[in-house]
């Protein structure tokens, strides 16, 4: 869509309130990721009070819909210590490695980690060879190190620390699909035999998984190198979804573990029937920022953070949520409490001992004996008070002492939470004018219920809400209603939502589709009003990354904006608009759009016959807005849908085949494969990259 002129916005609607259908479609954009085909209609069947009282209560849903969806990644149910035992991470190839812990007695398992090492091992030996001729460990082009070795460099560079500590991560994840060269050192010729390619993809699904799990690290490399689209979806075909897991994550697991916690987020949203659950997760994962990037274990701390800490929570108290964030591995990881050790402490005066004794052990070199004040300064300023709550420096100090102690047992594997009390800083402490008596733990759970119901808190939060829920500019008259009922309820999240919900200021007139979606609701409320069918999200988890918004990738703790502010450039209106041809056109893979199921009733072309392309464009209207657009974007779109080099050109410019790093075995899913209607994709392309489109 380069060159071609963009859709004039739409104004605001006149009047004071909201009228009965308006207000349906109003919520649904408000409370959900969009509406579905026939959602506006059901909520009008039930009641609108009714439906949102439901989504407050998501226990009462029935999901089984997305439940049987997410059947298929088994590894993103298990816990943090199961997840490691089955897939380890870099940490754990390199303890084993060392023999510092047993290989597993699981065969699947044994033989995944036995193969990780002798990666590992090769990834070593290219580094030893590449040092020692004074030359950068590259891929087959001297001096350039490409992305596929960057991943693996991220993966499984061993570092200057003791076996198991926690390397950067800050480099891309390692690749899928891996280069032979990149980790046998073999030229990119040297691709796995075609006949013997043939004569594996005609097995049994048993026996050609028990011949991939037999390969040497060498042959396996080979053959991911060598397979290609339909080769990749028959190598796993008739697989079982552990078994498919598990090849998906040779060689590299901790890419399978990252890109599982990404995926079902995204099949979760698209899909739940308890859409406001899946709305309050994705905000509070947002005001709870994590990053995927911290290091090598963070990615195995992802789906548990998501599953068990916030999302049980996101219509709770604020303070259960505030605790179980304040003790969750992918927060004490992320922002490096895990470490933070008080300066007076038992383990802070052993730490001194042993680096008196020996300085330049490799011991003393790893201790840390320092208090870390991440945690304590982004607990006040992000998570409770705001950046004006009122707090000084020494509170930030004071809090972080508070906070020595909540670490983690065995950090390097991704182990659970626990208070060690030698790492605690000893005696009582001053926050905000209040003393916090010695107490070990008691301390920090007193200063998170002090911060909870704070007035400070309340409006903090509220105002976030607000801005999320209502408009970029809430008025204060509805922050401070909700902030009373934050502070009269305790902070019951459902509480505060109802006042929401209740007040005036929600069901403005001019309040009315004038938030700019960002580009995760963008995406995801696209493909629920096309009725699109998810096979395979990994397309969209890379359309999210190109639009500059990746699940898990804000790396400074303060999270997205919800503000237009951040997202509303050319480029950006561009690059959505191309999305949204590629996907109408059904030329992006793993997404299954049906426009003559949706608009025509199952019978091509028959419903909107009679009007032509003008009766068709009103009908994808319907569709995907529930309301009319204005004159000068309907004329846009008339004016392209026969131009067939619309849709070319968008391809063209939003290519998602360099995402390789995306691209799991196992997860190769239909669609991608055009459309039998065209012009329809052309029309309702151009409709969900309207402004009417972008604005919720």
């Amino acid at each position: 869509m380069a060159g071609q002129p963009l859709f004039a916005a739409a104004p605001p609607n006149a009047g004071q309130q909201m009228q009965a259908r308006a207000r349906v479609v109003h919520a649904l954009n408000r409370f959900t990721f969009g509406p579905r085909p026939g959602d506006v209609a059901a909520v009008e069947t039930m009641g609108l009070d009714r439906w949102f009282e439901l989504q407050l209560n998501p226990g009462r849903i029935e999901d089984s819909r997305l439940e049987g969806r997410l059947d298929e990644y088994p590894a993103a149910r298990l816990s943090i210590a199961e997840l490691e035992q089955r897939f380890p991470g870099p940490g754990v190839i390199r303890q084993m490695e060392n023999g510092k812990i047993a290989l597993p007695s699981d065969p699947a398992e044994r033989t995944m980690a036995i193969d990780e090492i002798a990666f590992y091992t090769m990834q070593k030996a290219k580094k030893a060879d590449a040092g020692a001729d004074g030359q950068a460990a590259v891929s087959g082009t001297a001096g350039t190190k490409n992305s596929v070795q960057a991943g693996l460099d991220a993966l499984h560079d061993s570092g200057d620390g003791p076996a198991g500590a926690m390397q950067p991560a800050d480099k891309p994840l390692a690749a899928s699909e891996i280069a032979p060269e990149a980790v046998a050192g073999g030229p990119i010729a040297d691709r796995f035999p075609k006949e013997r390619v043939r004569a594996l993809l005609g097995q049994a699904p048993e026996q050609r998984y028990q011949a991939v799990m037999g390969m040497a690290p060498g042959d396996l490399v080979r053959l991911r190198g060598s397979l290609k689209g339909p080769e990749l979806a028959g190598l796993v075909a008739g697989m079982t979804p552990q078994q498919k897991e598990i090849l998906q994550a040779l060689p590299g697991a901790i890419r399978m573990v990252a890109a599982e916690a990404v995926e079902t987020r995204v099949l979760r949203d698209v899909y739940s029937e308890r859409q406001l659950e899946a709305v309050m997760t994705d905000f509070w994962l947002n005001h709870f920022n994590v990053y995927v990037r911290k290091n090598q274990v963070e990615p195995y701390l992802l789906s548990s953070y998501e599953r068990e800490t916030i999302r049980p929570r996101a219509l709770g108290r604020f303070e259960d949520l505030l605790v179980a964030t304040a003790k969750s591995p992918a927060m004490l990881v992320y922002l490096d409490n895990y470490k933070s050790i008080g300066p007076d402490s038992q383990a802070a005066e052993r730490v001194k001992r042993v680096q008196e004794m020996r300085p330049n052990g490799k011991l003393a070199k790893a201790a840390s004996a320092g208090l870390n004040e991440n945690y304590g300064r982004e607990l006040m300023e992000l998570h409770t008070l705001g950046v004006n709550g009122g707090y000084t420096q020494a509170d930030v100090t004071a809090v972080a002492k508070v906070f020595t102690g909540w670490t983690m047992d065995k950090p390097a594997q991704g182990g659970s939470y626990e208070f060690e009390e030698r790492r605690h800083e000893p005696g009582s402490k001053v926050v905000l004018g209040r003393t916090i008596k010695d107490g070990g733990e008691r301390e920090g759970l007193e200063v998170l219920h002090m911060l909870a119901t704070s007035p400070a808190t309340a409006h903090f939060v509220c105002e976030k809400l607000a801005v999320r829920f209502v408009s970029d500019t809430p008025p204060e008259a509805l922050v401070e209603r909700m902030a009373a009922t934050f502070l009269k309820k305790d902070g019951d999240i459902k509480e505060v939502l109802r006042t929401m919900y209740r007040s005036p200021e929600f069901w403005a007139a001019g309040v009315e589709r004038a938030k700019v979606k960002t580009p995760e609701e963008f995406v995801i409320s696209a493909v629920r009003a096309s009725g699109a069918e998810v096979t395979n999200p990994v397309a969209l988890v890379q359309s999210l990354d190109k639009l500059g918004m990746p699940l898990y990738g804000m790396q400074t703790p303060n999270g997205y904006s919800w503000k237009q502010d951040g997202w509303v450039s050319t480029g950006a209106l561009v690059s959505r608009m191309n999305f949204a041809l590629v996907m109408s056109a059904g030329r992006l893979p793993g997404v299954r759009v049906d426009w003559d199921e949706l608009v025509g009733g199952g019978v091509k072309e028959v419903a909107y016959a009679a009007d032509g392309a003008a009766g068709k464009e009103r009908k994808l209207e319907s569709v995907l807005l529930g309301a009319p657009v204005s004159e000068r974007t309907r004329k846009t779109v008339l004016g392209q849908a026969g131009d067939g080099a619309v849709a070319e050109q968008a391809a063209t410019e939003f290519d998602l085949s360099g995402g390789k790093g995306m691209k799991g075995i196992g997860r190769v899913g239909s669609g991608g494969g055009g459309t039998e209607d065209p012009e329809a994709g052309v029309m309702a392309g151009l409709l969900l990259g309207s402004p009417e489109f972008q604005r919720r």
